[in-house]
């Protein structure tokens, strides 16, 4: 989705939790896409520092590691490709081909193929990594964008923005077995840990709709009310849920907050204040840290999991989009 960033609303960002300490963890590398300087910031975890950047393709958004994190993918949306890096040395491997302004991408379970959202062309282009050819293109509704897929690898779930609508994909025949009205601009899809619930995030609806994953009904409808900010500003987007299915956390973009819902109740347990225009989320390997990354305010948060409050943000480049944490 394109638009003017600046004219969004904007509050103080976080810069440093003073007196919070990081909680006691393995180092993970943090990669964050950053679109208006098209490069990627790498970040030790541990230190909360930035580490290195990488200089990437043009508008860099999704970004994933390969299975066996070799590699480091990168859509660079206004070069129409997938860039795919050496995730220790950062060295351009090769390139994949992909539709048009290419937005999210995931990976099969099996760790191939690879299945890419492009906006400008209504398709979910699937992708032989290792041989850099196109096995199919799926036709879905119109600016797709998130990729979900289920945690054994038989459905993958689209999001269109301007349609509204999820849809689901049967991976085997790479057909779409059902379309799922939401709420308005759905942006990311996200399976839980054990398959059973599919959440949606629609960004202009203000809300995450929790389909059942089984039949496609609505579980629930999760709405969002933080005191002093408008309606029209909370615009949820960022999608992600701890392994042990308790907590699920959603970027809520210019009302600068993190939700953190109870995964059981759908109900929002807090609001945790972080920079300006919270886009996506990533959690580390452990489910210790959650990272943001906040698009105007150029900078990322460290979340404490455990504690539920910001600890860290760090500067990164201009309009971090983007992340993945590798366990390494």
């Amino acid at each position: 989705m394109r638009r003017s960033l600046s004219s969004l609303a904007t509050a103080t960002a976080l810069v440093c939790a003073a007196g919070f300490a990081a909680p006691s963890a393995q180092a993970y590398t943090v990669f964050v896409t950053n679109e208006k300087e098209n490069t990627v910031s790498v970040i030790d975890s541990e230190k909360l520092e930035v580490v290195g950047t990488i200089k990437v393709g043009a508008r860099p958004r999704g970004v994933t590691l390969s299975k066996d994190l070799k590699w480091l993918l990168v859509c660079a949306s206004d070069d129409n490709a997938v860039q795919v890096y050496d995730s220790k040395t950062y060295q351009l491997v090769k390139t994949l081909p992909s539709g048009p302004d290419p937005e999210l991408l995931a990976f099969h379970p099996s760790g191939n193929p690879l299945y890419i959202a492009n906006e400008d062309d209504n398709l979910v282009t699937v992708v032989d990594p290792e041989a850099g050819k196109v096995l199919a293109e799926i036709p879905v509704g119109v600016e797709p964008e998130g990729m979900g897929i289920s945690p054994d690898g038989k459905v993958l779930v689209n999001t269109s923005e301007t349609t509204n609508m999820a849809h689901f994909i049967d991976t085997s025949t790479h057909q779409i077995f059902d379309n799922v009205l939401v709420d308005t601009r759905p942006r990311v899809a996200e399976f839980t840990h054990d398959g059973t619930q599919v959440w949606v995030s629609s960004e202009i609806g203000g809300n995450v709709t929790v389909l059942d994953a089984a039949n496609r009904k609505q579980l629930a409808k999760i709405k969002f009310e933080i005191q002093g900010i408008t309606p029209d500003a909370i615009q949820p987007v960022g999608v992600r849920h701890t392994k042990d299915g308790r907590w699920t956390f959603v970027a809520l973009g210019p009302a600068n907050r993190v939700a953190i819902i109870d995964s059981k109740t759908f109900q929002v347990v807090k609001y945790v204040l972080v920079g300006q225009r919270v886009w996506q989320l990533a959690l580390t390997p452990d489910d210790k840290l959650l990272f943001t990354t906040n698009g105007t305010s150029n900078d990322v948060t460290a979340i404490d999991v455990e504690k539920q409050r910001a600890v860290k943000s760090l500067k990164v480049g201009r309009y971090p989009w983007g992340v993945v944490v590798a366990p390494f």
